[in-house]
């Protein structure tokens, strides 16, 4: 324990009506008596010794307040509002520290002092510096001791008695007893304590040991594991690039599936399929099993799903892409004939992972080809039935055959015209040639302007060539159009159909469940130094909290 340094004091408190240091020590050379060490006056402290004797320094050192100065050297006070004074003594500049000691200082003295400028002020008034070293001196001891002043003690004079020898002293005989019963005793606590120690350990520790590997050596029914592995696989894409490919083949593809498919195979779902297909409850409710494994024959949906968790564990290795699956039961037959249930389950989860995908993606493209086709379909049938109103099978031939009529009939135009001019050429032409000439050109102009008008006029039978030729046409190049689509149409389909095989799941069975010959669990050796370790895990924590809880209450 650390003891704070005190500094010894003599005289540390003046009375008021005492005088000054120089009237006291004049009065006493006076009287011719000797000082006494009591009367003697108070050395000036440095201000080392201050801050030893009040704890802090008000870092002001020695000097002195010139107001305080001014009242005390004063002969008569100034009359002077309160206000004023306070103003005054504000402008001063005390520290905080110096402020807290005036107002200490005065309620010491009774005075009722409203803050601490007024506690300097009425001290002031009072005849009491505040600041005065040997106010500070009387404060702090004031307030180590009763805030009542006690009377001066003089030094006393101590009479020393002689150091004697002590009545009870012991020989090497009693002393060399005294410490063998010591020692004894200690032995004795000693071994108390061992043996309750032993005795908790044997309580808290060994028992429930020796219980928990009586129950896995002698009572646990023998439980056989079948364990069996298998990868989810995607089909293999024959080009393509990017970071799916870099992916594929790698568990990192499929890796959203194998956790799809173990949360299944964890799920109550896949508990009440198994306990319908191959009785899960009624085999995990025989008689034959222990009571800590069996299964109550009235067990609830709950109680029979915790057992499920318990008995079948499913592991999933990212880094693979494998899934494990360990089921436990107590038959080895009916524990490979669980896994392969499960394995069955797992397929089906698959197929139906991207099954909808699939089916939406070929549905789109069936019902675009058939729509394509369907219109192709109409385009054609359009044509057919303006071929039929029209009487034209063929626009392009119809016009071509009628141009070549004009063009033959203009021949015969030009031909009949030339003869024309050559029968006018002659000094005395023949009238009949040329009235029959004339005629025959009358006649190929008639023919020809009625084929130009058959062309380009409409005739009451419907239009004419030329508008049927361009609703032919239309109607093909809409044939021709519909066509391609229906292509189009067709090679989409079969894209979709790629994709769908691509985007296929496949189950790839790693290791086959096969049927055990020997019991897995329990584990009795593993499973007795698991139970000691827990116990004393617990045990352990249970005696450290004790010994806590006893030292805090017994400090």
């Amino acid at each position: 324990m650390t003891m704070k340094p005190r500094v010894k004091k003599f005289r540390v408190r003046r009375s008021p009506s005492a005088g000054s240091p120089s009237q006291t020590t004049s009065a006493s050379e006076a009287s011719g008596e000797e000082a006494r060490p009591a009367l003697r006056r108070p050395r000036q402290l440095n201000a080392m010794e201050e801050v030893a004797m009040t704890g802090q320094e008000d870092g002001f050192g020695n000097a002195v307040f010139a107001t305080a100065a001014k009242n005390a050297d004063a002969p008569a006070p100034i009359e002077v509002s309160a206000e004023e004074e306070i103003s005054a003594i504000r402008k001063e500049g005390m520290t905080g520290r110096q402020l807290r000691m005036a107002r200490r200082l005065a309620q010491k003295h009774g005075l009722p002092a409203t803050s601490d400028f007024d506690a300097v002020r009425l001290l002031r008034k009072a005849g009491i510096d505040p600041f005065q070293r040997a106010a500070m001196l009387e404060l702090v001891s004031a307030q180590g001791e009763a805030t009542k002043a006690r009377p001066h003690q003089l030094p006393q004079v101590v009479e020393k008695k002689p150091d004697l020898p002590s009545e009870g002293v012991m020989d090497a005989a009693a002393r060399a007893r005294s410490v063998m019963d010591i020692q004894l005793d200690i032995a004795k606590r000693r071994r108390k304590k061992v043996l309750l120690l032993f005795t908790r350990l044997a309580f808290f520790v060994f028992l429930p040991t020796i219980l928990a590997g009586y129950y896995y050596y002698n009572i646990a029914t023998p439980m056989f594991a079948t364990k069996s592995e298998f990868v989810i696989q995607t089909a293999e894409s024959s080009g393509g690039g990017g970071l799916g490919s870099l992916f594929s083949g790698t568990g990192m593809a499929t890796s959203q599936d194998s956790i799809t498919v173990q949360s299944y195979l964890t799920s109550r779902d896949a508990m009440l399929r198994l306990d319908a297909d191959v009785g899960f409850k009624d085999h995990f409710s025989n008689p034959a099993i222990d009571p800590l494994q069996r299964m109550g024959a009235d067990a609830s949906n709950e109680a029979a799903y915790k057992l499920y968790k318990k008995n079948v564990k499913i592991g999933y290795d990212p880094s693979e892409g494998i899934i494990k699956m360990e089921v436990i039961a107590a038959d080895p037959e009916i524990s490979a004939r669980y896994s392969q249930a499960l394995i069955s389950y797992a397929e089906d989860r698959v197929d139906n992972l991207t099954l909808r995908k699939r089916e939406d993606q070929m549905q789109g493209a069936r019902d675009s080809y058939a729509d394509a086709e369907q219109k192709m379909l109409d385009a054609q049938e359009e044509v057919l039935r303006l071929q039929e109103e029209l009487g034209v099978f063929d626009p392009n031939s119809e016009t071509g055959s009628v141009m070549s009529q004009v063009s033959n009939y203009e021949i015969q135009l030009l031909d009949k015209q030339l003869q024309l001019r050559q029968l006018l050429d002659n000094t005395q032409p023949n009238q009949a040639r040329v009235d029959g000439v004339t005629g025959d050109i009358s006649r190929l102009e008639d023919v020809i302007a009625t084929l130009r008008a058959k062309l380009t006029e409409s005739d009451n039978g419907g239009g004419s060539l030329a508008r049927t030729n361009a609703r032919l046409v239309i109607a093909q190049t809409n044939v021709e159009t519909r066509i391609l689509l229906m292509q189009q149409a067709l090679q989409q389909l079969e894209t979709a159909r790629i994709e769908a095989n691509k985007q296929t799941r496949y189950l790839s069975l790693g290791v086959s469940p096969v049927a055990p010959d020997e019991a897995t669990y329990p584990r009795a050796f593993e499973n007795t130094i698991l139970a000691f370790l827990i116990f004393s895990g617990i045990y352990l924590m249970f005696s450290l909290t004790a010994s806590i809880l006893r030292e805090q209450i017994s400090s």
